[in-house]
């Protein structure tokens, strides 16, 4: 990815969404204005630096650019938490000197496994690529139609926008798919060297004009927490509380779950959804019928 462009295009797109208004600057010749948002002349007056200055940072050269401009930057254009972060990726990533080296094929240990299976909810592990590593029962049964007995890992991405199944699991596919740009946007800030992501950006935007469209936005933000909408091909609906965690010893790695309301439709849901991945399990794991003797027909 180049990053000077991406710098460009980011800042570019955040000026072009905040109205004078909304920065609270006074308005003149409001019909003589050629850009939606503000001028670069209004940015560099918010964030208290000279206008060939901002301007070169909005081309992408943000080699010198101390964090308290970043700051003063992020407050003009009302940046969230998020997309500051992101900026600062982007800048610092257009100032490195050397690539990082490629990182190891990331595995999930043995005792995360373990933690996985103890839980009595749906729990999965998570790339930053939005990769599923590995899943408990009740995960494998809820994203049932993503994984499809496939081995691991299998990209999210990929299912939300090249299979047409997505659109009938996710109720609300259309935030889904979303928030899934919107992460791997901000992966990609993150971490602009990594191939595989870049594969799978490259591939997302020939393929699905949804993906490309609003990866050309630049939304960056990620959630912690929420509500996912379910319309699962065996229980039917499910509304589920999700919630993201870290795992602190492997950098990159995510654990999501997701739980019901007690008492709620979606409490029965997951318990028959329980019972019904319980059954497969035992009729996978059952051996095989013993075949006919052809002799004894004899």
């Amino acid at each position: 990815m180049d990053r000077r462009k991406e710098i460009r295009e980011f800042l570019t797109s955040r000026r072009a969404r905040i109205t004078p208004e909304q920065a609270g600057l006074p308005v003149y010749g409001r019909g003589s204005r050629r850009v939606p948002g503000l001028r670069r002349e209004e940015v560099a007056l918010l964030a208290g630096v000279s206008v060939d200055y901002y301007t070169q940072l909005e081309r992408g050269n943000g080699r010198g650019v101390s964090d308290s401009v970043l700051d003063n930057l992020a407050r003009a254009l009302k940046l969230t938490e998020a997309e500051h972060t992101h900026l600062f990726d982007l800048v610092r990533a257009a100032n490195a000197t050397t690539r990082p080296r490629r990182a190891a094929r990331a595995q999930v240990r043995p005792a995360v496994q373990r933690f996985l299976d103890a839980l009595t909810i749906p729990a999965l592990v998570w790339t930053a690529r939005s990769d599923t590593l590995a899943a408990n029962r009740l995960g494998r049964a809820l994203f049932s139609p993503v994984l499809q007995d496939r081995p691991l890992p299998v990209n999210n991405a990929r299912f939300v926008f090249l299979d047409p199944k997505a659109q009938e699991l996710f109720g609300d596919w259309e935030d889904v798919a979303n928030d899934t740009v919107a992460v791997l946007r901000w992966e990609a800030g993150r971490n602009p060297y990594d191939r595989a992501l870049t594969d799978l950006v490259g591939e997302l935007s020939t393929r699905s004009e949804f993906f490309r469209t609003r990866w050309a936005a630049h939304n960056v933000h990620v959630h912690r927490n929420g509500v996912k909408k379910f319309h699962h091909p065996v229980v039917g609906d499910l509304s589920l509380a999700y919630e993201l965690m870290s795992i602190e010893a492997d950098t990159g790695l995510t654990l999501i779950s997701f739980s019901p309301e007690p008492g709620s439709p979606s409490e029965d849901a997951l318990r028959l959804l329980a019972s019904w991945a319980a059954t497969i399990d035992r009729e996978q794991a059952a051996p095989p019928a013993p075949k006919p003797d052809p002799r004894r027909n004899r």
